[in-house]
């Protein structure tokens, strides 16, 4: 039985991630920042539903000491990191010229930073002495083909699908696989705010006229994690119903 961590697992996103995985006989250990108290209510349930081992550990991924701390009571508790997701971020929609240098900190701290330590830390632990692993990184359609009022987000995730594909050709020997995903419009609570009108402007820019759920990035996130994708690494997976083709 695999175990899988995935950082910022009490979300929208997340919740499903860990659920597929659960779904899946996997392990999971659920990494919150704010949300603990989410986290120790979906590892019970996935404890309970799935009968798989879940344990919600809390952790700012921006910070590297936090980091190692995580690591250490998984390693505690269920014992190595098979599969890294990093899920974890944040999202602001602001004219370029009024973020601010904090706002720029934030951003690719959680965005970015957060992917290059639970990846270094998950590779140096176990993945390249076990000679296998898999990583796998959550961008957005965004870090494709940039947003505007999202400068500052969209410069964040094209950089993980940078560091993925980077990474990739660099641990591919050492049997560890590397992909990403990048979500398109998905339905989650971040979305309540916006009114039925640009709800449905938003169906029509896709091509499937519909928007996605949770559950549609963790089917294809299990799927790219599981022996059934052993063959594809570096690449980058839009999951956007084709709002970008």
């Amino acid at each position: 039985m695999k175990n899988v961590l995935i950082t910022g697992g009490s979300g929208g996103i997340g919740s499903a991630l860990c659920v597929g995985f659960a779904q899946a006989g996997c392990n999971v250990a659920i990494n919150c920042n704010t949300n603990k108290a989410g986290a120790d209510r979906l590892a019970k349930i996935l404890s309970e539903s799935y009968g798989v081992s879940a344990l919600a550990v809390q952790a700012d991924v921006r910070n590297r000491q936090a980091v190692d701390e995580m690591f250490d009571v998984i390693d505690s508790t269920l014992g190595s990191v098979d599969v890294l997701v990093n899920n974890a971020g944040i999202a602001q929609q602001k004219l370029f010229c009024d973020i601010t240098e904090q706002d720029w900190r934030n951003m690719l701290g959680v965005n970015l930073d957060g992917v290059f330590n639970c990846t270094q830390e998950a590779l140096k632990r176990y993945m390249l002495k076990a000679h296998k692993g898999v990583i796998l990184n959550i961008s957005s359609m965004w870090g494709q083909t940039g947003a505007s009022c999202e400068v500052h987000y969209s410069a964040a995730k094209a950089a993980v699908i940078g560091l993925t594909k980077a990474l990739a050709k660099e641990v591919g020997l050492s049997g560890i696989r590397v992909n990403c995903i990048c979500p398109g419009v998905v339905q989650t609570d971040m979305m309540k705010s916006f009114d039925a009108q640009t709800i449905n402007e938003l169906k029509a820019e896709a091509a499937l006229n519909m928007l996605g759920t949770p559950k549609d990035i963790a089917d294809s996130a299990v799927f790219l994690c599981s022996e059934k994708a052993r063959f594809i690494t570096g690449q980058v997976l839009g999951v956007n119903g084709g709002f970008v083709i």
